[in-house]
């Protein structure tokens, strides 16, 4: 199996259940494990082989900028149809936390797998 990750990844975006959440940008960490479409690049040593991960950041970037979610758990799905979607990864896991959202807490959130149809 070979793997990608991005981990430690912070978005802003508006989320939450909440009108003031609404409101206020939050920052998430967002940490991600996908599956390469192809081993290709592991032999070849060529960029137009591998799966360019400053690409899915910019995309997952944009992604949190400009869709306001309620849940965690939306958004965490709106982040794997990107990755499986439009990077052609054949699966991906998805980790997304909100910080510091209650006292006490450190991190709060959500973990999912998906598989491409």
């Amino acid at each position: 199996m070979n793997t990608i990750f991005i981990h430690d990844l912070r978005l802003k975006t508006r989320i939450g259940v909440y009108a003031w959440e609404q409101q206020l940008p939050q920052t998430l960490r967002l940490d991600l494990e996908l599956g390469l479409p192809s081993d290709a690049a592991f032999r070849s040593d060529d960029f137009r082989d591998a799966l360019d991960y400053a690409a899915v950041v910019k995309r997952l970037q944009a992604l949190a900028a400009d869709h306001p979610h309620q849940l965690m758990e939306r958004f965490a799905q709106a982040v794997a149809d990107v990755v499986l979607g439009e990077f052609n990864a054949p699966w991906v896991k998805v980790r997304v936390a909100k910080l510091s959202p209650i006292a006490g807490v450190k991190e709060l959130g959500v973990a999912i797998e998906r598989r491409r149809e």
